[in-house]
């Protein structure tokens, strides 16, 4: 199968294309033919070589966490999935033609594999973040960086439950902002003040990692009041930096939930090639994404197997 893997921290140039022997799913997994997998800034951050204690990493390495696609392996001791079944998830080296899933639930209908693919860490995050940030319905919730794939799923969850959302972004993104209901402005020279106009901040979140947490923490009057997914400096300045995942079979289920009801929907803004998975690193890394960016993995090659369940012990 082919697989994107690198076997040094760098840039983008250090991925590549390559042939790779295909993963199995041992207990407790499932196996998927990956038709797309979501393009996440951790992932660029874990190629540079950041030191983010939640990801240890071992080369020659592959590349991904998110993915959809066709279930066509099923892991000893795993109910409720069969042969065939269009699953979104979490697992491991996903930009691949076939990747193992640790967390996976069935898409809903109606969605692409492309859309379903930006759904789980980014769902996943913003539960997560808003949790941490202790906002509480009737509250305001300031979120830097909001445009992007979490933004996005912050602003539609935090207002299903109540919570007032400020968001800033580029001025491209302003009437997408308050498309999601949310206040928008745009960030830049004067956005304090332009946020303040906007009204009483009791919690923010930093997203994007654009050097704001000293004002984001003086915007609520408490480091405690402020959460980062971005900006690894963040701890000395008394804010909590959020790396660590919480439980993504939840999160699945609740994105299920949201999305079957028609209270959360993340655009994609492209899709990329597997091969050129370099480019949509370049361009998540630049930031100013609107929704998600995913890579559409063309699987279709690797027919699923016309048999019955297929159970596997772990290799």
């Amino acid at each position: 199968m082919r697989k994107i893997s690198y076997a040094e921290f760098g840039g983008p140039e250090v991925l590549r294309l390559i042939d790779a022997e295909e993963p199995h799913a041992g207990p407790g997994r499932i196996r998927i033919a990956v038709r797309a997998a979501g393009v996440n800034p951790v992932d660029w951050r874990i190629r540079e070589g950041q030191v983010l204690g939640a990801h240890p990493v071992e080369l020659p390495a592959g590349v991904g966490q998110d993915a959809a696609g066709v279930v066509d392996e099923i892991g000893e001791g795993v109910e409720g999935v069969e042969i065939g079944d269009r699953v979104f998830g979490e697992g491991t080296d996903t930009y691949a033609e076939f990747a193992v899933l640790s967390a996976w639930a069935r898409m809903p209908g109606g969605l692409t594999f492309e859309e379903a693919a930006g759904y789980p860490s980014v769902v996943e995050t913003a539960l997560r973040v808003i949790r941490e940030v202790g906002v509480r319905p009737g509250q305001t919730l300031l979120v830097s960086g909001a445009a992007g794939g979490v933004g996005s799923a912050v602003l539609q969850i935090a207002r299903e439950g109540g919570i007032t959302v400020i968001g800033t972004a580029g001025a491209a993104n302003q009437d997408y902002l308050r498309h999601l209901g949310a206040l928008a402005t745009t960030y830049g020279e004067g956005w304090v003040e332009r946020v303040r106009h906007l009204g009483r901040v009791d919690a923010a979140l930093d997203l994007a990692g654009s050097g704001v947490i000293r004002e984001l923490v003086g915007l609520t009057g408490d480091p405690r009041k402020v959460v980062s997914i971005a900006d690894l400096g963040a701890p000395q300045l008394g804010v909590r930096f959020s790396g660590v995942a919480g439980s993504v079979p939840n999160a699945l289920a609740e994105a299920v939930d949201l999305i079957s009801r028609g209270r959360l929907h993340i655009p994609v803004e492209k899709s990329y090639p597997l091969a050129e998975a370099a480019a949509a690193h370049t361009d998540s890394r630049a930031g100013h994404t609107r929704g998600r960016r995913v890579l559409t993995v063309r699987a279709d090659a690797h027919p699923v197997p016309d048999a019955e369940r297929t159970v596997i012990s772990g290799r």
